[in-house]
C-alpha cells in the first residue's frame, strides 16, 4: 500500500471518528511520527500537504531538520537536560516537558538563544513515567511555577501516552485537560491517540493525534 492510500485510509477513519463524537475533522490534527523513517519518505508525505512531523530522538530530529528546513520538527520523547539547547535549536516544538528543572534549563536556553518554543506537558496519570517520562498530576503545580507564563515557552496543552487497552485514559486526560485550563483561564490542548486507538482519543476530545505505522508503515530498524 502506498503513502497515499495509506492516508486517504487514516483520514476515513478521522472522519467517522469525529462524526460518530459530533466533532469537525478540522479540529483534530493529524501529526506524522515519522522517527526511523527516512527523509524521502518525509519529502514525499510533504507532497501531501504536511509540514510538522514528530521526532522522538534529538540527533534525528536534528538531521532531519538541517536536511528540510522548510518542515518543522516536533520533540516527542523524553528530553535529558544536556540536549535541552540542540532541542530549542532544531525543534520547533516540545511535548515532552515533564519536570520543573527541565523547564527551568529550557527558560535559560530559551532566553540565551532569544528563540520561542512552545511547549506541552507530557502527563502522566498512570505511573508509567520510569518507562516513558511524564509528570503526576499532584506535580503540575510546580512545574507551572517553574515555567512562570515564560512568553519564550508558551504552554499549548498536555500531551500523554495512556496504557494501551485503557480507553478509559483518554477520558481522564480530558477531565484533567478542562480543569487546569480553567485554573489557569488558558485554552489547552490535548495530544493523545495513536494508530491503534484514535478513534478513541477523539471521542474524548484529543486535538491531535499522532500517527507512525498507519501513514508511514512498519519502520525500518
Amino acid at each position: 500500500m502506498s503513502l497515499g492510500e495509506r492516508y486517504e485510509n487514516l483520514r476515513n477513519r478521522i472522519q467517522r471518528a469525529c462524526e460518530a463524537a459530533g466533532r469537525d475533522p478540522q479540529n483534530v490534527e493529524l501529526l506524522p511520527v515519522s522517527k526511523k523513517q527516512p527523509t524521502a519518505l518525509i519529502r514525499e508525505a510533504a507532497t501531501l500537504g504536511f509540514t510538522r512531523f514528530g521526532e522522538n530522538y534529538v540527533q534525528e530530529g536534528a538531521d532531519k531538520a538541517a536536511a528540510s528546513p522548510d518542515l518543522s520538527f516536533v520533540l516527542l520523547g523524553p528530553l535529558q537536560r544536556n540536549k535541552a539547547k540542540p532541542a530549542l535549536q532544531h525543534f520547533a516544538e516540545i511535548q515532552s516537558l515533564d519536570r520543573p528543572e527541565l523547564a527551568e534549563r529550557l527558560r535559560r536556553l530559551a532566553e540565551e538563544l532569544d528563540v520561542v518554543r512552545p511547549v506541552w506537558i507530557q502527563v502522566d496519570l498512570w505511573e508509567e513515567a520510569t518507562k516513558l517520562g511524564g509528570c503526576a498530576e499532584t506535580d503540575l503545580p510546580a512545574l507551572f511555577a517553574a515555567l512562570g507564563d515564560d512568553p519564550r515557552l508558551p504552554l499549548r496543552g498536555f500531551m500523554a501516552i495512556p496504557p494501551p487497552d485503557d480507553e478509559s485514559a483518554f477520558v481522564q486526560m480530558a477531565e484533567l485537560r478542562d480543569r487546569v485550563q480553567q485554573q489557569l483561564g488558558q485554552p489547552l490542548r490535548l495530544s493523545m491517540g495513536m494508530s491503534g486507538d484514535l478513534e478513541a482519543a477523539i471521542a474524548a476530545g484529543s486535538d491531535q493525534i499522532r500517527i507512525g505505522t498507519a501513514l508511514f508503515g512498519e519502520r525500518a530498524y
